[in-house]
């Protein structure tokens, strides 16, 4: 492995942590989303460069966000327009050394409102939270949104460019605007999470920084809309996810699916903070919704002593549920899964076969993965194999690809 290549994965490593911060950093001082997105970029490329002959720095996440805050005061100089603002910021930041780094509180935040503006489209919100918060290359969030990459860029491109038309200011909204822009942030929140719980791509099955970030959100959310019950239901679905990452992977990185998780290995402490958000969400008196059902789902696993004991015909009843509130080939998909556990794989994969039919989430691993396992239970052990291998082609995280190749070649 080369120095420029070691280089490149310190960089994206700490890029996966700090990006969000940095970018929230910038967004704040130069009020443009757009403009603190590419100064951080910059940096970056200003970090693969120096850093081989340098070397890292020891807080490489003060140092990025150094190098694009005085590029961001450069392009202000050049453009001749340094006014009282800026030369107090270039001041502070020439007072600072480059090794001051303070956690920034709420920021974050205020960038995931910024980038879920309702002056975007959903698909552009989605794509740009996913850029600048999660730090996901547009590779990653095509293969997550199932898009081609261009479609990411562009949804990328002119989502900055419709934000600094409109001179949306970086904040959190007004109270009244809370409700028309909180679904637009959960799902973008959860989104993030799902990344982190289950990379879409790479050597890795889990990112961490990502989900612990979302859940970071999330509680917060919760803080400041404490009459939000789809916002408790979030937290404890995520709670409840979280909980069983210890469990999820071996040694070498390799997933351990649920049925082969070691129980005692959950964390008990964060199951029970996912159980006090839900009792919330259900205090509020409002019925459950999306993330509420799905939290009532993870609580039946979360709570069972083993696959055996786990309820699964109140699972197919709250899958039911939400299937009707939030129609979804994935709903229906994960319904058929626990079809099988609670009355075996036949029923299941007729409801696979009625997804398959309707053409369902075409080009993804999902399906065949789901179906391989169906077929291997009824014995049809040819078509198995060959829509596991199907299911491995089309997975682009390298831990996930190793786990069904192998499921193929038991059979």
């Amino acid at each position: 492995m080369t120095a420029a290549t070691d280089i490149r994965r310190t960089v994206d490593a700490v890029w996966r942590i700090e990006g969000a911060r940095i970018v929230a950093t910038l967004a704040k001082m130069t009020g443009d989303v757009g403009l603190a997105e590419d100064l951080a970029q910059e940096a970056v490329l200003d970090a693969l460069k120096q850093w081989p002959e340098s070397g890292v720095p020891q807080n490489a996440g003060a140092w990025l966000t150094a190098i694009a805050k005085r590029k961001a005061i450069d392009g202000w100089r050049r453009r001749e327009r340094l006014d009282e603002r800026y030369r107090a910021i270039a001041h502070d930041l020439d007072q600072a050394g480059e090794d001051e780094w303070q956690p920034i509180d709420d920021d974050v935040l205020r960038l995931v409102f910024t980038a879920c503006h309702p002056v975007l489209s959903r698909e552009a919100q989605v794509a740009l939270t996913l850029r600048v918060v999660a730090g996901l290359t547009t590779e990653e969030i095509a293969r997550l949104l199932l898009v081609p990459v261009a479609t990411v860029q562009q949804r990328i491109v002119r989502a900055k460019k419709t934000l600094s038309t409109a001179k949306v200011p970086f904040e959190a909204p007004e109270p009244a605007e809370w409700p028309a822009r909180l679904s637009a942030v959960l799902g973008v929140v959860y989104l993030l999470f799902t990344e982190g719980y289950a990379a879409t791509s790479g050597d890795r099955w889990i990112r961490t920084e990502l989900a612990s970030e979302a859940l970071r959100l999330g509680r917060v959310l919760a803080g400041l809309l404490p009459r939000e019950p789809e916002v408790h239901g979030l937290v404890a679905l995520m709670e409840f996810q979280a909980s069983r990452f210890a469990a999820r992977t071996a040694r070498d990185g390799s997933p351990i699916l649920l049925a082969d998780q070691d129980r005692s290995r959950w964390d008990r402490a964060q199951i029970g903070r996912g159980l006090a958000a839900l009792q919330k969400a259900d205090a509020v008196g409002r019925g459950r919704g999306s993330y509420s059902l799905q939290a009532a789902i993870a609580e039946c696993h979360a709570t069972a002593a083993s696959v055996d004991d786990t309820d699964w015909e109140q699972i197919v009843l709250l899958y039911e549920a939400l299937g009707r509130i939030a129609p979804s080939p994935v709903i229906d998909l994960n319904r058929a899964v626990a079809v099988s556990m609670a009355t075996g794989p036949a029923n299941a994969l007729r409801i696979v076969d009625s997804l398959v039919a309707e053409g369902a989430l075409r080009g993804s691993y999902l399906l065949p993965s789901v179906r391989g396992e169906l077929l291997a239970q009824l014995g049809r052990v040819d078509e198995a194999r060959s829509e596991l291998l199907t299911a491995a082609r089309r997975t682009a995280n390298e831990k996930e690809r190793a786990v069904l190749e192998a499921k193929a070649r038991s059979l």
